[in-house]
């Protein structure tokens, strides 16, 4: 049977640099991997920063999440059919940092992907820097992501001190009280810099596994959560990162969680992550004119006013 595993993780937390990180452990020891990207809106900006693993022994599939659940289940369903049939090893799905886990598990149960899969780990990646306070959905979701995972892998522990690594550690066991989910976690977080893992942390994580934890299920559908996207910005790295700051501090615009795409300036690409924690612009070989901002209750109208009437599309 061909392993799958998830990689999940809130908005911005660094998923998809964990998962070149993994995806590139795996090829290099020889196993073929095939890639799930989903993300949430209608544009997969994420799968751009994984071409570079693309190749003989690894493809890449996406799902846009701009549809309704059922009609989003049956994509992801014929996603994982097709994986199966590619003759992969590993699969590796890293869904939106906005996702349903119980969609993973209960895809997984249907045929015929039972009888072709079997679930290998279940990751988690964390800020080592988390905000101190949530909205009650994101609370929800931080909890429901680290309630099966085998490993919390924290990111950026480099940035901050050991005391901000206790308070998210506190946070997210006093997440897991509040949805009613006995687990606590302390030895089955991994709290190194990215850059120094070697051989060992690799085969730790690689055979992390997953845990069957029950817990009081609070997503919603309707809930406040929405993407809405800009294309052909045209606008340089001084003018995105400008952008970026205003849409993340100014409350008026709604409660701006992200603001990604790619940024093209003197013919080179750059990609634009921002978050509440961090602001980077790094050099890419290719990109996309667009930006895209995530959040909860977006102000559309005025973010759109923002924009100066760019063309955009909501989700």
């Amino acid at each position: 049977m061909i392993k799958i595993d998830l990689i999940t993780g809130f908005l911005g937390s660094g998923k998809t640099t964990f998962l070149k990180k993994y995806a590139k452990y795996l090829l290099d020891g020889g196993c073929r991997v095939g890639i799930l990207e989903n993300d949430y809106g209608a544009v997969n900006v994420d799968v751009m920063l994984l071409q570079e693993l693309e190749g003989e022994n690894c493809g890449i599939e996406t799902i846009a999440g701009s549809c309704d659940r059922d009609c989003h289940q049956r994509r992801f369903k014929t996603k994982l059919i097709a994986l199966a049939m590619s003759g992969y090893d590993r699969v590796i799905i890293e869904p939106s940092g906005i996702f349903d886990i119980d969609e993973f598990f209960d895809s997984l149960h249907e045929e015929p992907l039972d009888k072709w899969y079997e679930i290998g780990n279940v990751i988690t990646i964390a800020e080592a820097g988390l905000e101190n306070e949530l909205s009650p959905q994101s609370e929800y979701l931080l909890a429901s992501q680290c309630a099966n995972a085998g490993k919390i892998i924290l990111s950026r522990t480099q940035e901050v001190s050991t005391e901000a690594i206790q308070n998210t550690m506190t946070h997210i066991n006093h997440a897991l009280e509040g949805i009613g989910c006995k687990r606590r976690f302390d030895n089955d977080i991994i709290k190194k810099d990215w850059a120094e893992f070697n051989r060992n942390d690799f085969e730790e994580i690689i055979s992390c596994g997953y845990r069957n934890e029950s817990f009081v299920k609070k997503f919603s559908e309707h809930s406040g959560y929405q993407s809405l996207y800009f294309m052909n910005t045209h606008i340089n790295s001084q003018k995105a990162e400008s952008i970026a700051k205003t849409l993340l501090r100014d409350t008026s615009f709604g409660d701006v969680f992200r603001v990604k795409g790619f940024i093209n300036e003197n013919e080179k690409w750059l990609e634009l992550n921002a978050t509440q924690k961090s602001l980077t612009l790094k050099p890419l070989e290719n990109g996309q004119d667009i930006i895209i901002v995530i959040g909860e209750n977006l102000n559309k109208d005025k973010i759109n006013r923002f924009f100066g009437g760019i063309e955009n599309e909501n989700t």
